[in-house]
């Protein structure tokens, strides 16, 4: 604040306005004071006397508490609660409250209660000069051309000054200077600007800038200013050309240089400065491989290598260079570079002529092609030498003149190389060598010299059993290291080992792939290998051949499930019994099961399993043996039977298994056992049939004893004799011969017989088959190589002689001829100027040998002549060179000689000269003098001499004159000379025409366009449209919008023309609102505009050339007020909670609304929802009072959220909700109340003393403490006991629990009286009855009445009549259950009847009845037994069991209730006897056979026990039986002998060094054919025909003829013809076969 503010202290000039209102009610009055102070005053300054001015005294301030409310954030004063007084409670800037407005006013309201009254302040705030000027901008930066006018004006901008009248800026003031005076110029809003004004012209060179300081001064006692500098740049003008340190530049390279290297680097200098003087460097004319070789750096001038050198391309560049400043003005240099050779080409290696393919019989010394070695180097970098690698069959011999032979050194194999890749290497004598290596494919022609081979030397196959048919089963792969047709191999099947049946039954072959076809799907229990021979041949003339023999051997498959031979099982599959001791101990041997598989090696290995077993662990099965032993002692409490099943299956994938059921009976004695046995089932049927079973078995077994005794009696009848009867018992002699595979065999299972020998003890199974012996014969081919005359495809044929005769004559012979010739020109008699006669001209074959591309000259066969063959361009071939020669080789034959031939090319005017760059464009200033150069460059003329370009000529001008210059190297260049000076106002543009003309006969030439563009000064400043541009925008305009565009105009071009808009004055905040396109001076806006925040907004734009020269102008904005402000409400104060019982008119709130819009947008309108007990009151100044206006009931409505609404009235108008909660508060006017009068809990019996039954709950609407409920029980309906002994309550949450367990069957219900009480005082309470119901369960059991249970549950008997029909009522079971409800509801069922569907039971009245009439198949006692169940969950059940006679009376009922089941006694001791007897006859059954076998075993010469039961053998190798078996699935050995119905079945069985077994069993149709004695083999043809086994005796070797060998029946099942069998024994084995009688036949010797 002032000073002169300070000293006044209370006696301030004080206004006050009191109005004074008279209301009816006590509603607020309407008062307004005014004060007036300084800003700026300090805190706690005395403002006036409040209370005094309202005329309140010391003692009603207290009570009226009197207090300011203020909307504002910002609390400026305060009321002195003491004296009444108002203070400064806060800083007071009037800038900062008011801006610019004025005046300054800052209102509030005091509130006074009792009565409630609103008083309205009003405090002008008074200016004080606390505020200087000030630039927004306090440093600025001006350029001004040197070429300015005088009086050109440059607007700085205004200075700001918060401060208002006087206090605010007047005047503006500039640092002495010579240049610039400033201005100061008033806008129409008032505001001061500043300018400069030019008052003398700029002068770049003497003073380039300057800095000045702008003052403004303010008009405040003491007076206050703000400063600004200001940065006068002068800018230059192009008055300055480029000027070159050289005329001339010149620079040597290495032709190695790598790219990127520096070469050179031009410079030029600029007297000018900024663009004028930033220098451009460019390429001027420059030849086109000039501009591919270097590039020039546009800013620094360097000259950097682009792309490689090359000395022999090019041996010297020249090049012209531009330099150009920023203006436009252009100066020239040259540009010489020299290129030095070095070592960098590698040699070249051409093949002249090449002979390949090389047959591989070809002598050494062979010429295989001639090749022409060359060096694009001079001197020693270009002589070159050839070699070749030392490990190649060749050699290379030198020629004359670069040429050299490639010959062969030593014989070739194209089976070892069919193709050579010769690298010929030429080496250069430079430094460092360059080598060039040459690759020269060789291919060597085949003849058939070699026979196919296989891989192998031969296969073996393994082929799974049951292959589909035609399925390929292998392939064979011959290869053939010939080529072509001598390698294109055909496969064939020559024969093999089954001799009397085609290969092709079995086995096919491709014959091409030598793929192998399966033709039938094999069995491995049929046949098990066969080999074959398979031949390979080739396609060579004469074609050679191999063999190889494939054997196939046929894999086992898991097919056969195992089969159980111990126990044996019956037809329907019961069960035997085996009888276990008692006294049995642990791992006692209680059976054991024996099963084969007909399978082998793992398919065959079987395992046993227990699957099911009456005491799982009682038993164990050993799991490769069978043996079914126990794991423990028998005890008391196991059952006296036991069931085991057991699971044999094999090691098969898929496994393939059986099974067998075994019944264990425990007994000391086969008596004690047999109950066990019979009881089985207590029906007569099964024992008569099991009686029935044993004597048919008895007499079976005694019919094999007798028979067998017969049999035995027979066989001492052999000793007498030659028996001709059973001749089956003979011993069976062994053949030593190898096997012999039948002539034939169709589809079956088992094409030959087998032996398997498995054994128990035996760690392996081996399965042996038979290989037969079969010699095969072997045809070998023999290959008888010879020298077969390889021609190379129709060309000239090699000499395979050596060329020691031949030699080269090195003539040179030169021709001269013009450029252009016609195809066909003689160029030369080149057969005369070698001296040859026209007879010599053919046999030599004289021709031209060329390196290039092109063939330009031939030579004639006939007359030996040289002919111009294709068009000859000396331009083309030679390029600038003077001397253009073309170098070519002759060659002639017989003997060879090479001849180099020259041919001189001589130049003619068939070349126009040609400007590089046919349209030449120059653009000089306008300020270029007269004299200054402009080089154009030169035209190319491809001719030379006297024919290439000779001088230019200019078209006549007024500008430009022409000046021809000639270089060092003889080039001609053409330059323009400017001769008036250039005006770009009357001239801008115009053209010339150069002309380039050569020297021939007649003269050519070429033409030149040259483009002359003057390139504008800046000698034109900007000019707005406008000084001063208005615009009016409504606020809320969105983002983007534009406002306005202002534009400037300036006559220059160029980038003198462009202009730049920019804005020179405006306020920061404003920057942000607002932006100004650069390019085109669009104003646009880029924030949302508000009229509340600025009614107005004045900035000034700048437009800027590319000159440095600039205009201004100025930029009102006006803003337009729209109703974008809705309404704001403020709570000044509000009351707390309004108790429920309050009276009509209570004061709630005071609020105040206010809207930030102007005009009918700012008034406002408030009211509240009629629904509500509220209304709202309008007071003064948008002040209004919320009352009560009815009934309040905090049950119903604890709160209220009173809803405001102010709407302005603005088009359309706005609204503003405000939300006040008003909270009621409580009082104790409610009961608690429970949520039913009375309840009702059911409760289950049994139920855990203590556990929660129920839960009562009450509410109470109220409160806090008066909602706060206990709860007591009062009384029950139980009166012989205390309730405290039954239930409890939990008096805070309310829950019931049961004291006690209840039980249904001793009291089902009872009530009690429950009471809820709140905490209100004085406390309210209400009661409810709670009704307790014990729920039933199913905690009891049916009881059956009737028929009742004696002591020992005995059944009852009912008698029926025999003539009861059906349905007819037998008896009724009665039951009861002590359960109530579904608990209670029973129903009877029948578990068990001995005839199921003889009766009914009825299935709620437990009445028995007859389904049918009784039948005589029925019996006349049944046994029924009845279930009765309740319907609980669980249920609970009970049983009874009734016996039922059939009879008509009493008297026929008795016995049969007397009578007991027939006694197993009787039954036992039957079948004791008939197993007795079983067993002894068996015993000497079995007696008899062993017997009968050691009879005929004593009759063999070595006899060993059981031997035929090992395995058989069957090897080319001989046989070998295995020694020992430890693992298996049989405890003894045993031959089993198969046979499918096959047409043709043979068995041959090789003679072994152990003596075997002499008794083949066979079953079912058993078909084998036996061998006699050595290398003899008996064939068997047979249709489907039964074949037995016989022995065979060994026949000794000095046997007569006739002796009978083998006694054979043959028998066919078929009739006819089909039946009638014929033997045919083999016609080369000494026997033959006669018939006998009854189907036999006898084998006997021939010799």
């Amino acid at each position: 604040m002032g000073r002169k503010h300070k000293g006044n202290g209370q006696a301030l000039r004080r206004q006050v306005l009191l109005l004074s209102l008279l209301s009816f009610c006590s509603w607020a009055a309407s008062e307004q004071i005014q004060y007036s102070i300084p800003e700026e005053m300090p805190k706690g300054s005395v403002v006036g006397n409040l209370a005094k001015d309202l005329g309140l005294n010391a003692r009603e301030l207290a009570q009226r508490n009197l207090h300011a409310v203020s909307v504002d954030g910002i609390q400026y004063f305060t009321i002195s609660a003491e004296n009444g007084k108002l203070y400064v409670n806060d800083r007071i800037d009037r800038e900062g409250i008011c801006d610019m407005t004025t005046p300054c006013l800052v209102n509030f309201e005091i509130v006074v209660e009792n009565p409630l009254n609103i008083f309205h302040i009003t405090v002008v705030i008074q200016d004080i000069n606390d505020n200087a000027p000030y630039f927004a901008n306090g440093h600025i930066s001006l350029e001004a051309s040197e070429s300015s006018a005088l009086g050109t004006r440059f607007l700085i901008g205004r200075a700001e000054d918060p401060d208002i009248g006087m206090n605010s800026l007047q005047n503006y003031h500039i640092t002495p200077n010579q240049y610039f005076s400033v201005e100061a110029r008033e806008s129409k809003d008032g505001k001061k600007l500043a300018e400069l004004v030019l008052q003398k012209t700029l002068d770049r060179e003497r003073e380039q800038s300057f800095q000045l300081t702008l003052f403004a001064i303010d008009g405040g006692e003491p007076r206050k200013s703000g400063t600004m500098q200001i940065q006068i740049n002068v800018t230059d003008t192009n008055d300055n050309f480029p000027v070159f340190s050289k005329e001339l530049y010149r620079a040597t390279l290495r032709e190695k240089m790598s790219i990127g290297s520096f070469v050179l680097q031009i410079v030029a200098s600029d007297d000018d400065e900024g663009t004028n003087a930033q220098i451009t460097y460019h390429f001027v004319n420059v030849l086109m491989n000039g501009q591919e070789k270097f590039s020039l750096n546009p800013v620094n001038g360097t000259i950097t290598l682009k792309s490689p050198l090359d000395f022999e391309e090019k041996k010297e560049y020249t090049m012209t260079a531009a330099a150009k400043d920023g203006g436009g003005l252009v100066t020239h240099c040259n540009i010489e570079i020299t290129v030095l050779d070095e070592n960098d080409n590698s040699p070249e290696v051409n093949i002249v002529s090449l002979f390949s393919p090389v047959p591989e019989d070809s002598l050494p010394g062979t010429l295989i092609a001639l090749i022409n070695v060359k060096d694009k180097d001079i001197g020693d970098n270009g002589k070159v030498t050839c070699n070749l690698p030392n490990h190649l069959p060749f050699k290379i011999i030198p020629s004359s003149n670069n040429y050299y032979k490639l010959q062969t050194e030593i014989p070739l194999d194209r089976e070892k190389h069919s193709e050579y890749n010769i690298t010929i290497i030429a080496s250069d004598q430079g430094t460092p060598a360059l080598s060039t290596h040459k690759a020269i494919s060789l291919l060597i022609s085949d003849i058939n010299d070699n026979a196919p081979f296989f891989e192998k030397s031969s296969y073996t196959i393994f082929v799974p059993e049951n292959n589909p048919s035609g399925a390929s089963i292998f392939t064979v792969k011959a290869l053939d290291p010939d080529m072509d047709q001598n390698a294109r191999i055909t496969y064939s099947i020559l024969h093999s080992n089954i001799k009397e049946l085609p290969i092709s039954s079995y086995i096919s072959i491709n014959s091409e792939t030598g793929a192998l076809y399966a033709q039938r799907s094999f069995d491995y229990e049929q046949f098990r290998e066969f080999q074959l021979q398979v031949k390979a041949q080739d396609g060579g003339s004469p074609p050679l051949s191999s063999n190889v023999t494939v054997r196939v051997f046929i894999m086992d498959r898991n097919d056969n499930s195992p089969r159980i031979l111990s126990p044996s099982q019956e037809a329907k599959g019961s069960a035997l019994f085996e009888m276990v001791p008692r006294s049995a101990e642990a791992g006692y041997l209680v059976t054991k099961v024996v099963a084969v598989d007909a399978d082998s090696g793992h398919n065959a290995w079987l395992s046993y399993h227990v699957i099911q077993a009456s005491e799982p662990g009682f038993f164990t099965v050993g799991s490769h043996t069978g043996e079914i032993r126990t794991t423990r002692d028998f005890v008391e409490k196991d059952a006296t039977k036991q069931k085991l099943a057991i699971l044999v299956k094999d090691n098969g994938q898929p496994s393939l298994s059986a099974t067998v059921t075994l019944n264990l009976v425990f007994a000391e004695n086969f008596q004690e056992a047999l109950p066990e046995m019979k009881n089985q089932s207590s029906s007569p049927d099964y024992q008569s049939d099991l009686q029935f079973y044993l004597v048919l078995a008895l007499a079976l077994m005694s019919f094999l004893f007798l028979l067998t005794v017969i049999l035995a009696i027979l066989m001492k009848l052999r000793k007498s004799g030659n028996p001709k009867f059973l001749q089956c018992f003979a011993p069976v002699p062994h053949s030593k011969a190898g096997a012999i595979f039948p002539p034939n065999f169709e589809d079956g299972t088992l094409p030959y017989s087998y032996q398997l020998c498995l054994s128990s003890e035996s760690r392996k199974n081996e399965f042996t088959f038979l290989t037969p012996n079969i010699q095969i014969a072997d045809s070998i081919l023999c290959n008888n190589t010879s020298g077969v005359p390889i021609l190379n495809n129709g060309e000239q044929s090699l000499n395979p002689e050596g060329e020691s005769t031949d030699k080269t004559a090195s003539e040179q012979i030169q021709y001269s001829v013009p450029e252009e010739m016609e195809k066909g020109s003689i160029a030369g008699n080149l057969a005369k100027d070698l001296g040859l006669s026209p007879g010599e001209i053919a046999n030599r074959n004289l021709h031209v040998l060329s390196l290039d591309k092109k063939q330009y000259f031939t030579i004639s066969a006939e007359n030996g002549k040289l002919y111009v063959n294709d068009r000859i361009d000396r331009e083309g071939i030679c390029g600038e060179t003077i001397l253009c020669l073309i170098n070519f080789e002759v060659m002639a034959e017989n003997p060879m000689n090479i001849f180099h031939v020259t041919v001189a090319i001589q130049d003619i005017n068939d070349n126009t000269p040609h400007f590089l760059n046919e349209d030449i464009r120059l653009e000089p200033s306008e300020l270029t003098l007269p004299g200054d150069r402009f080089v154009l460059g030169y035209a190319e003329d491809p001719d030379v001499g006297m024919n290439s370009l000779q001088s230019y000529q200019l078209m006549p001008n007024q500008y430009f004159t022409l000046e021809t210059r000639e270089r060092e190297d003889g080039n001609k260049y053409a330059e323009l000379v400017l001769s008036k000076r250039l005006d770009r106002e009357s001239e801008s543009s115009f053209h010339l025409t150069l002309l380039a003309v050569d020297g021939g006969k007649p003269a050519k030439t070429g033409t030149a366009k040259i483009w002359v563009n003057i390139i504008d000064a800046n000698d034109n400043p900007p000019v707005f449209a406008q000084e001063l541009y208005k615009v009016s925008l409504k606020e809320n305009a969105p983002k983007g919008f534009s406002l306005l565009q202002v534009k400037a105009t300036d006559r220059d071009e160029g980038s003198y023309g462009q202009i730049i808009y920019s804005f020179s004055r405006i306020v920061k905040s404003d920057r942000q609102k607002f932006h100004l396109d650069p390019q085109d001076g669009t104003i646009t806006i880029m924030e949302t505009l508000d009229f509340e925040e600025a009614e107005k907004y004045s900035v000034a734009v700048e437009a800027k050339d590319g000159g440095g020269l600039v205009a201004h102008c100025n930029v009102e904005i006006k803003i337009i007020d729209e109703n974008d402000n809705a309404p704001e409400i403020v709570v000044v104060s509000s009351s707390g909670p309004v108790s429920e019982d309050s009276a009509f008119g209570t004061l709630v709130a005071l609020i105040n609304v206010k809207d930030r819009d102007s005009g009918e947008n700012g008034n406002i309108v408030c009211h509240v929802l009629s629904n509500l007990p509220f209304q709202i009151v309008s007071t003064s100044n948008n002040y209004y009072k919320v009352l009560t206006h009815g009934v309040l009931d905090r049950e119903n409505t604890p709160e209220y959220n009173i809803t405001i609404t102010a709407t302005d009235k603005g088009n359309p108008p706005l609204s503003t909700l405000k939300t006040i909660s008003v909270q009621i508060s409580d009082i104790n006017d409610n009961p608690p109340a429970f949520e039913k009068p009375s309840y009702t809990a059911y409760v289950p019996e049994n139920n855990p003393a203590g556990a929660s039954i129920f839960r009562v709950k009450a509410s109470d609407p109220d409160l806090d403490r008066n909602a706060r409920i206990l709860y007591f029980i009062q009384k029950s309906n139980i009166e012989d006991l205390p309730l405290s002994s039954y239930v409890s309550i939990n008096s805070e949450t309310g829950i019931i629990y049961a004291q006690r367990s209840f039980d249904y069957e001793q009291f089902r219900e009872f009530q009690l009286q429950v009471k809820a009480q709140d905490g209100g005082s004085p406390p309210l309470s209400s009661n409810a009855t709670v009704k307790v119901f014990i729920v039933d369960q199913n905690d009891n059991s049916p009881q059956i009445l009737y028929p009742s249970k004696g002591g020992e549950a005995s059944a009852l008997f009912e008698m029926i009549p025999l003539s009861a029909d059906a349905d007819y009522l037998v008896t009724k079971v009665v039951a009861v259950d002590a359960d109530s409800g579904h608990n209670a509801w029973l129903s009877y069922h029948l578990l068990q009847a001995t005839e199921p569907g003889l009766f009914t039971i009825g299935h709620h009245t437990g009445e028995i009845r007859t389904s049918r009439t009784f039948l005589e198949r029925d019996a006349v006692k049944q046994r029924v037994v009845v279930l009765v169940k309740d319907n609980g969950h669980p249920s609970l059940s009970a049983t009874v069991t009734l016996n039922l006679v059939f009879a008509e009376n009493f008297q026929e009922a008795l016995p049969e209730m007397k009578t007991q089941p027939i006694s197993p006694d009787y039954q036992s001791d039957l079948q004791f006897y008939l197993v007795l007897a079983l067993a002894l006859i068996s015993f000497l059954f079995l007696l008899s056979v062993i017997l009968a076998i050691l009879m005929k075993l004593r009759r063999s010469g070595k006899p060993k026990f059981l031997q035929c039961f090992g395995p058989i053998p069957h090897s080319n190798n001989g046989v070998i039986f295995p020694p020992n078996y430890e693992e298996g699935t049989l405890p003894y050995s045993y031959q089993l002998c198969l046979s499918s119905e096959s047409r043709i079945q043979e068995y041959a069985f090789p003679a072994s060094s152990v003596q075997t077994a002499e008794n083949i069993s066979s079953k079912n149709k058993p078909e084998a054919l036996l061998t006699a004695s050595e290398g003899n083999i008996l064939n068997c043809e047979m249709d489907k025909s039964d074949m037995r086994c016989f022995h065979v005796y060994p026949v000794p070797e000095d046997s007569l003829p006739g002796i009978v060998i083998a006694l054979i029946n043959v028998k066919d099942r078929d009739i006819g013809d089909n039946g009638n069998v014929k033997y045919n024994p083999q016609k080369h084995l000494p026997f033959k076969i006669i018939p006998s009688s009854n189907n036999y036949y006898k084998l006997q010797t021939v010799l």
